[in-house]
């Protein structure tokens, strides 16, 4: 767990170089109550070279997303790898918003968990932002993919691998600096525990420009109401680069305005739209196999 104001300030001078200023102004009036982010990065199973702190520094998402707060003015985030610690009923009660980037059965208590998922997130009307693996994180435990939505079933489009993303949304906040339709080198998800019937996807593989193909629909991200709370994913993310990718970065900008209510957007579920991108996709693999 970072403290230290002069150790933080230090760490994001050393990766000021990631990113270009938004020229955002500030949103929060001076005498307001900062809104405040518990930016969890702790990893049980595989750890991403995105979330590895080098000696000295956070890590290349957490400088992102705390310059993301500081240049945009929407909010303070506080950077942790010690889910036990921080992760906890009393300690919740500190933040208007928690962002996931996470791996396996991570150390927090039951009865934390169930004030979470009962009360801070539905109850209160909070935010959840999670990125890449976060949908890697509680792969067993049904109360955290109703909430997050699906669960990593393995990831054909590697590391390496560039795709096409279709955008089916284009004016909504959370994905419209993608255009229609945009090429990324990253690592893409597919996914089980699946409910199309409880989310709004607004970003998608598309399976007819992408190898390997895969024959199921694979959303890359989307929104949802989790009662009076609200939940942004994003499957991007695994490499270190994409946090350095300014139009990235709006995405978790606009995506975090979407929860925070400050940009409209439509949550509605839209379960027809993943029929349709199963169906291309087995469209697809079959061609492939003619």
């Amino acid at each position: 767990m970072i403290q230290r104001r002069d150790f933080l300030q230090a760490t994001l001078a050393a990766g000021a170089a990631c990113l270009a200023p938004f020229g955002a102004t500030s949103l929060l009036a001076a005498d307001k109550k900062p809104i405040k982010m518990l930016m969890l990065t702790q990893s049980v199973g595989f750890k991403h070279g995105s979330v590895n702190r080098p000696e000295g520094q956070l890590s290349p998402a957490e400088i992102a997303v705390t310059q993301l707060g500081q240049q945009s003015g929407l909010f303070e985030v506080h950077c942790t790898q010690d889910a036990a610690a921080d992760f906890t009923k009393e300690n919740l009660q500190k933040y208007d918003l928690v962002f996931f980037y996470t791996t396996g059965k991570l150390p927090i208590k039951d009865a934390d968990l169930d004030y979470f998922f009962k009360e801070w997130l539905p109850a209160k009307g909070h935010g959840f932002i999670g990125a890449h693996s976060a949908t890697d994180t509680y792969g067993d435990y049904q109360p955290y993919w109703d909430m997050i939505g699906g669960t990593f079933d393995g990831h054909p489009w590697g590391s390496g691998t560039t795709v096409t993303i279709n955008v089916h949304e284009p004016k909504h906040p959370a994905v419209s600096m993608w255009g229609e339709e945009f090429k990324i080198k990253d690592e893409i998800y597919q996914y089980k525990h699946w409910q199309p019937e409880k989310v709004r996807v607004l970003m998608s593989l598309d399976m007819s420009r992408c190898e390997p193909k895969g024959d199921r629909h694979v959303p890359v991200s989307w929104v949802k109401q989790y009662g009076d709370g609200k939940v942004f994913y994003t499957n991007l993310g695994h490499n270190p680069e994409t946090w350095a990718n300014k139009t990235f970065v709006k995405h978790l900008e606009g995506g975090i305005r979407w929860v925070l209510g400050l940009e409209i957007g439509e949550a509605t579920p839209n379960p027809e739209l993943s029929k349709t991108e199963d169906a291309k996709a087995k469209a697809e693999k079959a061609k492939q196999g003619k």
